[in-house]
């Protein structure tokens, strides 16, 4: 089959399209012909060999985390779907490849594509909406009222957690560059700061959460605008030593990380507030649900750009700059727009 992969851990330059093996699947996973995958921040951090201290992966490595696409085998424990059926899913963290013509993907971790969407939509949704809603109701625990600031909510996961937020309830602030401050609003944005123009910590206050994108000084800034016993949760920077730990890191990179996060893990302590870093769980479930509130008009996936499987590593590069709005997409089977 067809795949953009690596031999090598390193720049863009490593990325190879070429072919590989056809997956083998398991008695509890299907093998999906990919029809479309979305490009996200992990997939430029695992090529570069950043999570590998985490994340073992052996090469060669098909890159890509998920994907839209048609069931061709099931596995022998597998009855809740059937060859023909077209699915959305994440793929386990540690069997990724959704950059090819075929992937494993195991059946608990998909679901039946919702009928509003394309392939090329429906394979935006999978990372980025369970994303925004795992940190939203799992480690947030955002209820009606609460206020809760988006960093970046023009990106991929930023359109599609203003949009959950307010689902729950929620007042939302988000941080966007000039141009895209209308498009926030229409997603249902109550206050947008042009980060540019202004200091979101010297404008906002009495937030229950802040959603952090990009770790670091944004963190120790945040939590200034919390409120008491507010938290922090964050998908950007690196991992938090309870993350790392429950993902069986080395003594010696648990060392490392905790020297890397401490002065946000002392500022959380300092201000009365909580940090969570969180990694996302491949989920079939929520992803039904999510494909729910798709097909009932209440959440939309935002789009950027689609490139061809040909052209990985310039859909890898683009993403990488940050200025992307919404998701990019990687189109692996011609037509997937219109399936």
């Amino acid at each position: 089959m067809k795949a953009a992969f690596i031999r090598k851990f390193g720049g863009n330059d490593r990325v190879e399209i070429g072919e590989q093996p056809i997956p083998a699947i398991g008695p509890e996973d299907l093998l999906v012909q990919v029809r479309a995958a979305s490009v996200n921040p992990v997939d430029f951090k695992i090529r570069d060999g950043l999570l590998q201290p985490v994340l073992r992966y052996r090469l060669p490595l098909v890159l890509g985390c998920d994907l839209c696409g048609e069931v061709r085998e099931v596995g022998a424990r597998v009855t809740t779907f059937k060859p023909g059926d077209v699915v959305y899913a994440r793929l386990d963290k540690k069997r990724i490849g959704a950059f090819a013509e075929y992937a494993a993907v195991r059946a608990s971790d998909a679901a039946h594509k919702p009928a509003r969407l394309d392939a090329i939509a429906a394979a935006s949704v999978p990372l980025a909406g369970l994303t925004a809603w795992q940190a939203l109701t799992e480690v947030a625990k955002v209820q009606r009222g609460h206020k809760v600031l988006i960093q970046s909510g023009s990106g991929g996961v930023g359109t599609l957690a203003i949009q959950l937020a307010k689902m729950l309830g929620a007042h939302v602030a988000t941080t966007v560059g000039e141009r895209n401050v209308e498009m926030v609003r229409v997603l249902g944005a109550d206050e947008v700061i042009d980060y540019r123009r202004d200091a979101f910590d010297a404008v906002l206050s009495d937030y229950d959460m802040v959603f952090d994108m990009q770790g670091g000084d944004f963190v120790l800034r945040a939590y200034s605008v919390l409120k008491p016993g507010g938290i922090v949760v964050s998908i950007g920077g690196v991992p938090s030593v309870k993350v790392a730990r429950a993902m069986g890191a080395n003594p010696l990179v648990l060392l490392a990380l905790a020297w890397h996060n401490r002065k946000i893990e002392a500022g959380a302590r300092r201000h009365g507030m909580r940090y969570e870093y969180m990694f996302m769980n491949p989920s079939g479930a929520q992803l039904a649900e999510l494909g729910g509130f798709i097909d009932t008009g209440r959440l939309t996936p935002v789009m950027d750009r689609v490139f061809p499987l040909e052209d990985t590593r310039t859909a890898l590069s683009y993403v990488a700059e940050g200025h992307a709005t919404g998701k990019v997409v990687i189109e692996i089977a011609r037509g997937a727009g219109t399936a």
